[in-house]
């Protein structure tokens, strides 16, 4: 029976070994033995640019790489490692997708997203995003040196991390009204996102909605679709896959 796991915001780090090793043993014991994997952003917590990046997180992209070779693994960007790139590609054997992006399996139709977009309500975060998110932009940080990166990124998150004090639970969330116009471009297909961290499922009338879980370095969460959709909550020890 084809399987697919469907995973997001991990916020991997360098320095946080247990986290590694706790996502190394998730695609041992689990993502091996699914089709294919795709994670809906935030796999990592900082990236700034492939010629850096790759080489801070070399466990990770043999982790990734290791997977590759039989299971299928698809990655969407996120808020947090919107800067992956080509390289990536090419070292870690995964491939990068935009969204939306569509997956039908038999058939069941699902619509695949971060989630940051559909966080309307949150005005200034958009505005910072179409900032970041400019090929200009973009394309002069890459040309900035290693540590100016790491200094305006840490500056950012730090800015990022103060305003969220000041910002509600309701801010923080998807608009409906802005889910109800996308899904109203999509009939019949049930969404799935992240980023928000609010993990669980909401049955509308027009369109079921699944929100994706954190990880912390113990603790995850999946989405396991078959011939069903069903939640894995994922710890130690590891159980195999059914």
């Amino acid at each position: 029976m084809h399987t697919t796991l469907i995973i997001s915001d991990l916020h991997l780090t360098s320095i946080e070994e247990d986290k590694i090793d706790f996502f190394a043993n998730f695609c041992k014991k689990y993502a091996s033995k699914a089709d294919q994997l795709f994670i809906l952003g935030d796999l990592f917590n900082t990236w700034i640019g492939d010629d850096v990046s790759l080489a801070s997180y070399k466990k990770i992209i043999n982790t990734l790489r290791d997977l590759s070779q039989d299971t299928k693994v698809f990655i969407m960007a996120g808020n947090r490692d919107f800067l992956l790139s080509k390289q990536f590609e090419l070292k870690s054997g995964c491939q990068l997708i935009s969204e939306p992006y569509i997956l039908e399996l038999n058939t069941n139709k699902f619509l695949l997203i971060h989630g940051d977009s559909l966080c309307t309500d949150d005005i200034n975060y958009q505005k910072l995003k179409r900032i970041l998110r400019s090929p200009i932009t973009q394309f002069i940080f890459l040309k900035l040196s290693k540590n100016i990166r790491l200094k305006l990124t840490g500056q950012l998150r730090k800015k990022s991390i103060e305003a969220q004090k000041y910002k509600t639970e309701e801010l923080m969330d998807v608009n409906q009204e802005t889910t109800d116009l996308l899904m109203s471009n999509y009939p019949g297909f049930e969404l799935i996102h992240g980023h928000t961290h609010r993990q669980k499922t909401h049955i509308g009338e027009k369109y079921t909605r699944h929100v994706l879980g954190d990880w912390s370095n113990a603790k995850g969460n999946a989405i396991k679709i078959t011939d069903k959709l069903e939640w894995l909550e994922i710890n130690q020890p590891f159980k195999k896959i059914n």
